[in-house]
């Protein structure tokens, strides 16, 4: 098919060459090289980078706890950046639109989880960054049907953040049930928690933060957070509801205690390590719940992008150059990044 807009015909781009520890190996997993771009397919979008957010899950594709499932995969899924060409299937946007490629990428619609408004739970749903190239690169394509239209005003590294961090922290928040003027306990405070504690905070709950990290916890303070405290910390009374975003399959009984009756902990994570063994008395009796937390639908996306225009969260960006994306996954890595790691083009 045809597209509308020119773009071109290569782009640099990072690769998940040999999965492995992004520090103390040689070379590392990511390699930087040129690659094809093929013109955008009917439903198709070409989009030229802006900034790209580095999540969590960048990090477990490159050392190998999410096993690839594209050979030489591009990371990143919280894409900001101009749409170049379009397919001609195409309605949603005309070139020059900023748009955003979030991680979520592609779902069947027929389904009954796609039918039922559930389209994160399909079977045969599709991960920017996973399955297709994603924004450590100086292009991408994307199905325009699940990237969103984005506004012109705020910087693009502001941006990119609400796209994962943001939108993944908004249906964790959904899930945990917080009641009304509740309680809500976040376990680690790196890209998304910084981001889903400001929403909570703008809906009239208090929260209380967990982290190991000094930093994080007088960022967290300084964001409105009622407490802070060390990780295995007891919180202040307890909690309505919790949400972890460490991947620390350790911190599950630890958040199950800290729950009052009746609450829910959500994990958030697409990685845990293992959980210990639970005591059903002292984590889950006197109905206290434990439930996951995956991915998205658009319609999360949707509705989380426009509360986030209301409320305006203060995006705590640490900028990389594209060229350093390695260091940037190494940093996230080490817990030297305070809020959300950006990459920029140079």
């Amino acid at each position: 098919m045809n597209a509308t807009g020119a773009g071109p015909a290569e782009t640099g781009a990072w690769v998940v060459a040999h999965p492995g520890p992004v520090e103390g190996t040689l070379g590392g997993p990511l390699v930087w090289e040129r690659r094809p771009l093929d013109a955008p397919g009917p439903h198709e979008i070409l989009v030229e980078v802006e900034a790209c957010g580095v999540c969590r899950t960048d990090l477990h594709l490159a050392e190998g706890d999410l096993a690839p499932r594209t050979v030489r995969c591009t990371p990143g899924h919280e894409v900001v950046g101009r749409v170049r060409a379009i397919g001609s299937a195409v309605g949603e946007f005309t070139v020059g639109d900023r748009a955003g490629v979030a991680w979520l990428a592609r779902t069947c619609g027929t389904c009954g989880y796609c039918r039922s408004g559930r389209e994160n739970l399909c079977p045969d749903s599709r991960y920017t960054g996973w399955d297709r190239h994603g924004g450590y690169a100086g292009h991408l394509t994307a199905d325009a049907r699940f990237a969103y239209p984005l506004p012109e005003g705020p910087p693009a590294e502001e941006l990119a953040p609400l796209l994962c961090a943001g939108i993944i922290g908004y249906r964790a928040l959904e899930r945990a049930e917080l009641p009304g003027g509740g309680l809500l306990g976040i376990y680690g405070f790196g890209a998304s928690a910084h981001l889903t504690a400001q929403l909570a905070i703008a809906r009239g709950a208090r929260v209380a933060v967990f982290t190991r990290a000094p930093a994080a916890r007088r960022l967290a303070l300084e964001l409105g957070a009622a407490f802070a405290g060390d990780s295995y910390d007891p919180p202040p009374e307890p909690l309505d509801a919790a949400i972890l975003f460490a991947p620390v399959g350790e911190l599950v009984p630890t958040a199950l205690s800290a729950l009052d009756r009746g609450g829910t902990l959500a994990v958030a994570g697409i990685h845990l390590s293992d959980i210990p063994t639970l005591d059903y008395q002292r984590h889950l009796f006197q109905e206290r719940t434990l439930r996951s937390v995956t991915a998205n639908t658009r319609a999360d996306g949707r509705a989380y992008l426009a509360e986030a225009t209301r409320t305006r969260p203060a995006v705590h960006v640490t900028r990389y150059p594209l060229r350093r994306a390695d260091e940037a996954l190494a940093d996230l890595a080490a817990d030297r990044v305070t809020g959300v790691a950006v990459l920029v083009p140079e």
